[in-house]
């Protein structure tokens, strides 16, 4: 707790430091708080936000989605970021609090599953997923691999992506279903853990969003409906990557000021290399990634 009183006290003497010399010129401090999917997307989006405005200081945290809403919730954000759409039970609660969560697509994620690079299996359906993460398969021998029993990973309850995976794949998008995780599944606290024990563990199987994916695992293509895709820009943009998902920005009310400036960026040509650059698709297929 000092140590992060120390730090946003360094963050306030920086910003108020800066030597403004035209009144006109926008300036002022930000927080951004939620996704860890996109902590880096929205990190890069920040750094290149603040080189066009030099007086505006943006802090971005992640945690979660979840964390993400309720510091909106709370009123400690001034952008919330998400893998997930808002809840009803979380905009009920925004309501009681006096805030009016308004909702932004900045872009679109497809939630890859990755396995280690010395897996055979370069592909799976919704079902055998679901199978896998629900404890009905438990090795994978029984898709045609080693005898070696399944380590499943996921992202902490806290996640978007770990609500949406639910939604989909757990609970194949049946609003009245109550299957759960495998009671085995380890959660981690982040992608880049996922990443990490997948690459080292011929056993692990685990989820991300597709900005996380790399030559150190390997991505698996997925199919819903016998068509197996591989999460990337043309199958997310098309819809034919059956995990495909929208990515959020979510403010109190209509943004003003510094907030709106911060938003309008991201939406920009600019804003949207930035989740190209980091691995996501864009809100248009005009933003082209440089070679």
């Amino acid at each position: 707790m000092k140590l992060k009183f120390l730090m946003l006290l360094l963050v306030f003497c920086l910003v108020g430091c800066k030597d403004n010399s035209d009144p006109d010129e926008p300036s002022g401090f930000l927080q951004v708080t939620g996704s860890d999917t996109i902590v880096n997307a929205v990190q890069s989006i920040s750094e290149e936000f603040m080189k066009q405005y030099p007086y505006i200081y943006v802090a971005v945290n992640g945690g979660g989605s979840g964390v993400g809403f309720a510091s909106l919730i709370n009123k400690t954000t001034d952008v919330a970021t998400a893998s997930r759409e808002i809840t009803k039970k979380e905009i009920e609660l925004a309501h009681k609090r006096g805030v009016e969560p308004n909702e932004f697509i900045i872009g679109f994620d497809g939630v890859a599953v990755i396995v280690n690079n010395n897996n055979p299996v370069s592909q799976l359906s919704i079902e055998d997923l679901h199978n896998i993460f629900t404890g009905k398969i438990t090795s994978w021998n029984q898709l045609g691999d080693k005898d070696l029993t399944i380590v499943n990973l996921s992202r902490e309850v806290s996640s978007g992506t770990y609500a949406y995976f639910k939604e989909e794949v757990i609970r194949l998008g049946k609003k009245d279903s109550l299957e759960e995780f495998s009671p085995q599944t380890l959660l981690l606290s982040s992608s880049q853990a996922i990443v990490e024990e997948v690459s080292v563990n011929e056993s692990a199987v685990g989820y991300l969003g597709m900005g996380y994916a790399s030559d150190r695992t390997k991505a698996l293509k997925v199919a819903k409906d016998g068509n197996f895709c591989a999460p990337d820009v043309n199958s997310v943009l098309s819809g034919k990557y059956p995990l495909s998902r929208p990515l959020y920005f979510y403010t109190n009310g209509k943004p003003e000021g510094v907030t709106k400036l911060f938003v309008d960026f991201a939406l920009s040509p600019t804003g949207q290399k930035q989740m190209v650059e980091s691995g996501f698709v864009p809100r248009s297929s005009n933003v082209v990634k440089e070679d």
